[in-house]
This record gives structure tokens, C-alpha cells and sequence, in this order.
């Protein structure tokens, strides 16, 4: 039986390079491609795949809250970034949601099988080149150490805050998250305060700047 792998990424080009490039061995079958972070969980509990990819730069949900909420809800599929983030910030914040490797996309010709088996095999893998270019961090990268994203805010206002700075109202969020308009309001007051902003564009910024929501995913 192949391993069947679901793909989660926003970039239609980057999917179907991507199922190419593992349908060429027969060991791997590409069961769905989710295109927003919030599709993953849905798509994982209907389809039961072996493995998650996941971009980071995903609308909705970026990928690190989607990772965290696989691991809670689906702890025994792994989860694999692949994502064009080289910051060490990035890689931290994955491994704590509950990533098992780490590639990046400009290396996954040459390291996405290997990652594959890697993390099949009950460890966990990290692209060469940022072995390389985080020699001296390695075991806080991996473990999820102090260089991760500040985690200031909590689970559902970080996604109320990715929602609201990609241009949702707040009745758009509301209903994303199956909550009234008045719990966003809340929600939203909230993080203005602990983050000690006043307006949606230093929101905005705050999210981009975290890596909540990328200008080119």
C-alpha cells in the first residue's frame, strides 16, 4: 500500500509539482490538496492520510496554527513543513506546534524523500541548509527553544488577528469560527491591547511581521 499524503498549500503550481514529484514513486499516493490552512483538519479526518506537507504562508489559517491544531486533534499524522521561510524563528514556531521536519522548498527535489522516510521512521529531519546556516542553534531549532515566535497572544486570537488582517469582517470571522460577532469584538479588543496597537493596518503589520500572514505566502 502507498503512503498517502495530503498536500496543504495555496499555490496550485506548487501542488501539482509537488504530486509529480511523489507519484513518481509508487510508495506515494497525493490523496487531496487542501488550499487553506482551515481545509487541513477537515480534509485529514475525511481522507485519514498517512502524512501532512504543509506550507506556512497559507489564507485563513496560516500553517503553524494549522500544524498545532493536527497535532491536538491528530496526533498520530505527522507533519512535514515545506514552506520557502528560512528564518530561524519560523523553523522554532513549527517544531513547537508539532512538526516533524522541516524543508525548504527550493531543496525539495533533493530532500523530500528522504524527509518522508525520515519522519516515518519516527525522527526528525531539517533541511540541510539550515543545519548549515544554524549549526550553533541546532537543538533549540529542533526543540522548539527560545527562538521561537513570541507566543503572546493565545490560539483563537491568533487566528482572529490572521483572519481580520487578511480584510474579513467581523461577521466574516464570526462565522469562520462559529462564534458571534460580539465574541470577535471581543477577541479583537483584546489583542489590541496586549499587542498595544490602535488600528486594523498596525495589526496588519504585526501579522505579516510574525509571519501570520505573508505578503506572498
Amino acid at each position: 500500500m502507498p503512503l498517502k499524503i495530503l498536500l496543504a498549500d495555496d499555490h496550485q503550481i506548487c501542488n501539482e509539482g509537488l504530486r509529480v514529484l511523489l507519484e513518481r514513486e509508487s510508495k506515494f499516493a497525493v490523496v487531496g490538496i487542501a488550499n487553506s490552512g482551515r481545509e487541513v483538519e477537515r480534509m485529514v479526518r475525511r481522507l485519514e492520510p498517512d502524512l501532512v506537507i504543509i506550507d506556512i504562508g497559507m489564507p485563513e489559517l496560516n500553517g503553524i496554527e494549522a500544524t498545532r491544531k493536527l497535532r491536538k486533534l491528530h496526533p498520530k499524522v505527522p507533519v512535514i513543513a515545506l514552506t520557502m521561510h528560512d528564518d530561524r524563528r519560523y523553523v522554532a514556531a513549527m517544531m513547537r506546534a508539532g512538526a516533524r521536519a522541516y524543508v525548504l522548498k527550493e531543496n525539495a527535489v533533493e530532500e523530500l524523500e528522504l524527509a518522508i522516510k525520515t519522519v516515518i521512521d519516527g525522527e526528525i529531519y531539517l533541511s540541510n541548509a539550515l543545519r548549515d546556516k544554524y549549526k550553533d542553534q541546532l537543538e533549540a531549532l529542533l526543540s522548539g527553544g527560545e527562538q521561537a515566535l513570541p507566543e503572546i497572544l493565545t490560539g483563537r486570537e491568533r487566528e482572529v488577528l490572521q483572519l481580520l488582517a487578511e480584510g474579513k469582517k467581523t461577521a466574516q470571522v464570526g462565522e469562520l469560527l462559529h462564534v458571534s460577532a460580539k465574541t470577535v469584538e471581543t477577541h479583537r479588543s483584546n489583542i489590541m491591547k496586549k499587542l498595544e496597537v490602535n488600528t486594523l493596518a498596525d495589526l496588519t503589520r504585526y501579522a505579516i511581521r510574525e509571519g501570520l500572514i505573508s505578503v506572498d505566502s
